[in-house]
């Protein structure tokens, strides 16, 4: 008897599946990525560079401002001196915060508008992703790249960045004023720079693989989040509401556990920053205060205060940096998913040269065609057929037999594996893509409608409709008095996904849709499947008009979308078994008629 799966096996083939390319905590690569995402908005971003050189400068020059008045109008007994050096001084300390304002606020703005492009070009990207990786990738884990792996970035441009860059810019004035005023005490700064450096250098690693990990179990988290919620109904169905919600908090308590370390290791980072800091301050007052007190010192008091204010300026950014880090690495696991995202490139796309044609006739052509989801998996074998202008084809067989897979390739989500798909004599390959979605009407089983009104949904097929065309589209499926019986009419909120509609009028909504969008060729994927036979009834004739000119494909299992259909294919794992029309296939008493017997009696039950 096998082991029950535990959440750690889960969790490690959840991690095998889907993890993310690991880069270097802090790459230069990336961070030029996004310093690109700059450049449009260069004039916001220069000024910011400018409040920041300045600020960078102003908060030494207080300091020596300070440090200047102890030692010339205090030392002096100078209180006319004293009055002007506090009014010089009061005047650059308003200066600083008028630049601090504006650097706080140029910062926000250019953030916003990096978070805005980036968002612009995830969504366009991920609208020319294939459907096989969507298939292969949780719903959670594509939120959590545009909301939280976002937000780090926004944090990493309008913080991390610029605050850094102040930060170090106070060290290197600091350092600069140390150098000039006492070389030897300087040389005692310089000496804790290897002690920092093998400080950042071990938690360096530390904390970007706890940051790593942290990010990881929070897709977990929202991924499965967002699967929970789709998948609720069949929850409550079959009670799983319990054995859901131990599974939740464990991935709840594993990312816990993971922001536990990371926060530990953050903390401790940052605790031997200041002890060192604060050691390093008692070695300056020893030595500097050493200097003060031998005979003919090089140091009097004045300066020994000047120099541990500079000493505190040179340090107190360290602190800063070490929290500015950690926004850092967060920022660039963030980063690293954006641009593993947008670096996914579509498993086709059109040639530059592809053919776009105004007007289909609708001919379609299977020539040998083969085709794998997966390369060495083929689904569908040498399929061969012709569907004239205005034609019907019926797709008929079992689930997995290949019905779908041929109407995607129709659609050109996928492109042949083997063979050759022509519409109109064109290579499907060489067909512009949005020139053949435009000729194009899909009505498949899911039904799917959008958040928003019933006239929204249904001009969703044309976006330049107006609101006759609109009603005229439902008048042509005899179904005006059913989208007028709703509580508004055709400003009835749908829901989320229709839940507010029954399954039947959702069903209309689509296929008003299709009537609107006016194709020269439609899939229909089961569109009959959901409606009960008093519905199908009143809109069957509305379908012939609908289907009247056009060629058509049929995927269904009622036998009144077969029987009028100009060819009927029969599938069986991926290959055509029979073709011919409703009466012919009967009569030959094979796969079909038998499949027609199971029809007949589900009908009569």
């Amino acid at each position: 008897m096998s082991a029950p799966t535990t959440l750690g096996t889960f969790l490690t083939r959840n991690v095998e599946a889907h993890s993310d390319p690991r880069h270097r905590p802090l790459d230069v690569r990336l961070i030029g990525r996004l310093w690109n995402y700059t450049r449009p908005h260069a004039r916001c971003r220069n000024v910011l560079l400018v409040s920041v050189l300045l600020r960078a400068i102003q908060l030494p020059a207080l300091t020596w401002a300070l440090t200047a008045i102890i030692r010339g109008p205090i030392t002096n007994h100078d209180t006319t001196g004293l009055a002007w050096g506090v009014a010089g001084f009061g005047l650059l300390m308003v200066f600083t915060q008028i630049v601090m304002h504006f650097r706080q606020r140029l910062a926000l703005e250019l953030g916003e508008a990096v978070v805005h492009d980036l968002r612009q070009d995830m969504f366009r990207h991920l609208q020319t992703l294939p459907l096989s990786w969507y298939q292969q990738t949780k719903l959670g884990r594509i939120i959590s790249r545009m909301v939280s792996d976002v937000e780090d970035v926004r944090a990493g441009v309008q913080e991390v960045l610029f605050i850094s860059l102040v930060q170090l810019g106070h060290m290197v004035v600091a350092a600069a004023f140390m150098l000039w005023h006492d070389w030897l005490l300087f040389l005692l700064v310089l000496g804790m720079v290897p002690v920092l450096w093998v400080i950042n250098h071990h938690f360096h690693r530390r904390l970007s693989q706890s940051y790593r990990d942290m990010r990881d179990s929070f897709s977990r988290v929202t991924a499965t989040l967002a699967e929970s919620v789709a998948g609720i109904r069949v929850t409550q169905a079959f009670g799983r509401q319990d054995t859901n919600g131990r599974l939740f908090g464990e991935l709840v308590a594993d990312h816990s556990n993971y922001n536990y370390d990371a926060m530990r290791t953050q903390g401790l980072f940052t605790s031997l920053l200041d002890l060192n800091n604060q050691a390093f301050m008692a070695a300056l007052l020893l030595v500097g205060g050493y200097q003060v007190l031998l005979p003919g010192n090089r140091l009097d008091v004045a300066d020994m205060v000047g120099f541990f204010f500079m000493a505190g300026m040179f340090f107190s950014p360290i602190n800063v940096l070490g929290g500015q880090y950690y926004l850092a690495l967060t920022a660039m696991a963030g980063a690293e998913r954006i641009f593993a995202l947008l670096d996914r490139a579509p498993d086709w796309q059109d040639p530059p040269d592809a053919r776009h044609v105004r007007s289909l006739r609708g001919r379609v052509e299977f020539r040998g065609v083969s085709f794998a989801y997966v390369p060495g998996r083929p689904v569908l074998h040498d399929i061969s057929f012709v569907a004239e202008p205005g034609q019907t084809i019926a797709l008929v067989g079992h689930t997995g037999s290949g019905k779908t897979s041929i109407i995607n390739l129709i659609a050109k989500f996928h492109l042949p594996t083997s063979g050759k798909l022509l519409i109109d004599g064109i290579d499907v390959c060489e067909l512009a893509g949005e020139s053949l979605h435009r000729q194009l009407g899909v009505v498949l089983q899911q039904n799917f409608l959008f958040s928003g009104t019933v006239r929204e949904n249904i001009r969703f097929g044309l976006s330049t409709a107006t609101d006759d065309e609109v009603r005229q589209a439902v008048e042509r499926l005899d179904c005006l008095d059913l989208i007028e019986a709703l509580p508004q009419g055709f400003e009835t909120q749908v829901g989320e996904r229709g839940t507010s509609l029954s399954l039947g009028q959702r069903q209309i909504v689509c296929f008003a849709r299709a009537m609107l969008a006016n194709p020269r060729i439609l899939i229909l994927d089961e569109a009959t499947s959901s409606i009960d036979a008093l519905t199908e009834a009143r809109i069957q004739h509305a379908l012939a008009r609908l289907l009247a000119g056009r060629t058509s494909f049929v995927v269904a299992h009622r036998l009144s979308t077969i029987r009028d259909a100009d060819l009927v294919l029969v599938l069986d794992q991926g290959r055509i078994i029979e073709r011919g029309q409703h009466d012919e296939l009967v009569a030959d008493e094979g796969a079909y008629a038998r499949l027609h017997a199971r029809f007949v009696e589900a009908a009569a039950a």
